[in-house]
C-alpha cells in the first residue's frame, strides 16, 4: 500500500470513529431529555453492557452526572444498588438486568418519596407514595400509576378508600370529608358517577344515582326531622316525578320541575284529606277534584 492509500485509510478510520462517537453523543442527549429517570442513561449503558469498565460495589459516574454504587453482574446493574441523578433524586433498592425490579426507594428532588415493589423500572404493586406535605397513598400499583385497591389521605384530614384505574379513582370507593360527611358508592375517572349514598354531617342522606358528582336520576333524600323524598332528579335538583312526605303525615306524590312542584299532583294533608290539583312554581293553581 503507498503512502496515500496509507494516509487515505488513516482518514477514513478517523473519520468512522468520529462518527460513532457524534452518533453516541446524540443517543446520551437523546437520553438525557427522557421523562423516566430511569431511561437517562440507556445508551451509555448498552456500550457498558458490551465493553465493561465497571466493578462491583465502586460508584460509576455516567455521562448524565448520575452515579450508581451497587452490585453488577454481566456489565449490568444486579442485585442491589443506589442511583443518585445530578437533581438530587435517588433510588435505592433491587435491580435486575439494568432495571429496577423488586423492592426499593425512589425520592424525588422535591422531597415526594415512593417506597414500594417495582417491575421494569416501574411501580407496580404494593407500593406507598408521600406528596411532600400533602397527601398519602398505600395500595396497588400498575406501571407507574394508582391501580387497584388503595387508601388516599390528605393532610388536612380528608380520606379515600377504594378502588382506582389509571392513577383515578375508580370504581367502587368511600371518601370522608374533614367535617364528618361520608360518600360510600361508584366512582369513573375521579368523579362520583353511579350508585351511592352521601351521608352529610347534619344528618341529611341521600342514596341514589349520581353524575358528575351531582345528584341525577332516582333516589331518596331524608333529612333530620323525618323529611323524606323519594324519586327523580335531575342536576342536583327534583325534576320529574316524585313524592315529598313531611313527619306530621302531609304528604304530596306528584311532578316537579327545577325543584318544585309543576303539573298534575295529589297533596295529602295531615288530617289525611286528599286533593288532586295543577301546580306550578310550587303552587297549587287548579284542583281537579
Amino acid at each position: 500500500m503507498d503512502l496515500a492509500k496509507q494516509a487515505l485509510s488513516a482518514e477514513e478510520q478517523a473519520g468512522s470513529a468520529g462518527d460513532k462517537a457524534g452518533a453516541e453523543d446524540l443517543d446520551d442527549e437523546a437520553n438525557a431529555k427522557a421523562t423516566s429517570y430511569f431511561d437517562r442513561e440507556r445508551a451509555e449503558l448498552n456500550r457498558i453492557k458490551k465493553s465493561g469498565g465497571v466493578v462491583n460495589l465502586k460508584p460509576y459516574t455516567f455521562k448524565s452526572g448520575a452515579v450508581y454504587k451497587g452490585e453488577w453482574e454481566n456489565n449490568m446493574r444486579h442485585g442491589f444498588g443506589t442511583q443518585t441523578w445530578s437533581d438530587g433524586s435517588v433510588y435505592a433498592g433491587q435491580w435486575k438486568e439494568n432495571a429496577a425490579v423488586g423492592a426499593g426507594r425512589f425520592t424525588h428532588s422535591d422531597g415526594d418519596i415512593y417506597i414500594g415493589q417495582w417491575a421494569n423500572n416501574m411501580a407496580s404493586g404494593m407500593g406507598s407514595y408521600y406528596h411532600k406535605g400533602a397527601t398519602t397513598y398505600r395500595g396497588e400499583w400498575q406501571q407507574d400509576l394508582q391501580g387497584g385497591y388503595g387508601v388516599e389521605t390528605w393532610a388536612e384530614g380528608a380520606k379515600y378508600q377504594g378502588y382506582f384505574k389509571g392513577g383515578q379513582k375508580d370504581g367502587p370507593g368511600c371518601y370522608n370529608w374533614v367535617d364528618g360527611s361520608e360518600y360510600q358508592g361508584a366512582w369513573v375517572n375521579n368523579v362520583i358517577n353511579g350508585p351511592g349514598a352521601y351521608i352529610a354531617s347534619d344528618g341529611r342522606i341521600f342514596k341514589g344515582q349520581w353524575q358528575d358528582a351531582v345528584i341525577h336520576g332516582i333516589g331518596r333524600y331524608t333529612w333530620p326531622g323525618g323529611r323524606t323524598y323519594e324519586g327523580s332528579y335531575q342536576t342536583d335538583v327534583k325534576h320529574g316525578f316524585g313524592i315529598f312526605s313531611w313527619p306530621d303525615g302531609r304528604k304530596y306524590e306528584g311532578y316537579w320541575a327545577n325543584g318544585k312542584q309543576s303539573g298534575e299532583g295529589k297533596y295529602t294533608s295531615k288530617e289525611g284529606v286528599t286533593k288532586t290539583a295543577i301546580w306550578e312554581n310550587g303552587h297549587r293553581v287548579k284542583d281537579l277534584d
